[in-house]
């Protein structure tokens, strides 16, 4: 299969572009398109054997939810039941946005590969001209994990979702670097408070402003996963990765360690490390493209600098599971 990348101008007519994309998810293939957050690979979440493309495109296990985007509110909820006061409030507080909402789907409406089972689905209205003008041309929900393969970091552009999608299929939306650079929020709304399932660029603070008292995911092993990003490793580059204290005595030691024993080592930091082989910034709307960086040298190993206190939760969350929660000692 040829994969072919076209670019989307919001300044432009796209039409064409925009056409094509529709027939080939209308006739059950997948297209990567860009949301605000991270590339996505969507197909027609109400055919199953289409959201097995995606699987198999991904090489995801399939015991792992997708989140559905829509157009608007108005379109998500023609999709769910039972909706709480408090999900109305955050759909009208942060839609169109990077935030998921987790609620009762509609018996029979995903196919089951969707959900994986459960009677709960994962839903968004995406804040990007390219996937808003797709949405609402297609006029039906498209199921869209991170268009990269599984386990790896999730891709920022076009050219990162070229290099894991190529030969996979069949069309690329080119709306050039995604704003947010991680994955939404994951909100439960089934719960009492709403749990945080996956941290994102909307916080718990800002969630707590509008509905009032949010809890934080134990995410307790053998629970059963609602949202992605729960169960398995995710977001790893090639070269195993170590999260270290930001401390420059303790990392210039590390590196002079790593030297010693005659290996190459990559540092992602908020400052250059002229010591280091490779050094890439950390920060949350990079730290996808810093990760595919050091893919593409030699590094045997890679270091990410981090104050825990201080750090980003959604930024933490995604170096832990990309480290393996491991720290350089």
């Amino acid at each position: 299969m040829e994969t072919k990348t076209i670019l989307v101008d919001e300044h432009v007519n796209n039409d064409e572009s925009y056409a094509q994309a529709v027939d080939y998810i209308r006739g059950g293939e997948v297209v990567a398109f860009p949301t605000e957050t991270v590339y996505g690979l969507g197909a027609d979440a109400m055919n199953a054997t289409a959201v097995d493309k995606i699987f198999e495109a991904k090489g995801r296990p399939t015991d792992n939810p997708l989140i559905v985007h829509v157009d608007s509110k108005e379109t998500a909820l023609e999709y769910v039941e039972d909706v709480p006061e408090k999900a109305l409030q955050c759909m009208d507080a942060f839609w169109p946005g990077a935030l998921t909402l987790i609620m009762q789907a509609k018996p029979d409406t995903f196919a089951s590969n969707v959900t994986a089972g459960l009677p709960t689905v994962g839903i968004r209205v995406p804040n990007h001209p390219a996937a808003l003008n797709l949405l609402k041309r297609l006029k039906q929900p498209v199921a869209a994990p991170s268009a990269n393969t599984s386990g790896k970091p999730s891709p920022t552009l076009a050219e990162h979702v070229y290099f894991d999608m190529n030969g996979k299929i069949p069309l690329i939306l080119d709306g050039g670097p995604t704003q947010v650079g991680i994955e939404s929020t994951v909100l439960d709304m089934t719960s009492a408070p709403p749990v945080i399932l996956r941290p994102g660029q909307v916080t718990k603070e800002q969630l707590e402003e509008v509905i009032g008292t949010v809890r934080l995911s134990s995410e307790t092993k053998g629970n059963t996963p609602k949202s992605p990003g729960m169960k398995y490793a995710h977001y790893a580059p090639q070269a195993p990765l170590y999260l270290i204290e930001h401390n420059s005595k303790l990392i210039e030691k590390a590196i002079d360690h790593i030297h010693g024993k005659k290996k190459k080592i990559a540092v992602l930091s908020r400052e250059d490390f002229e010591t280091a082989d490779y050094c890439f910034p950390l920060a949350v709307d990079k730290l996808y493209d810093s990760l595919r960086r050091c893919d593409q040298t030699d590094a045997d190993l890679i270091l990410a600098c981090v104050l825990p206190e201080n750090e980003d939760a959604a930024l933490m969350n995604r170096l832990e599971k990309a480290a393996d929660h491991k720290w350089f000692s």
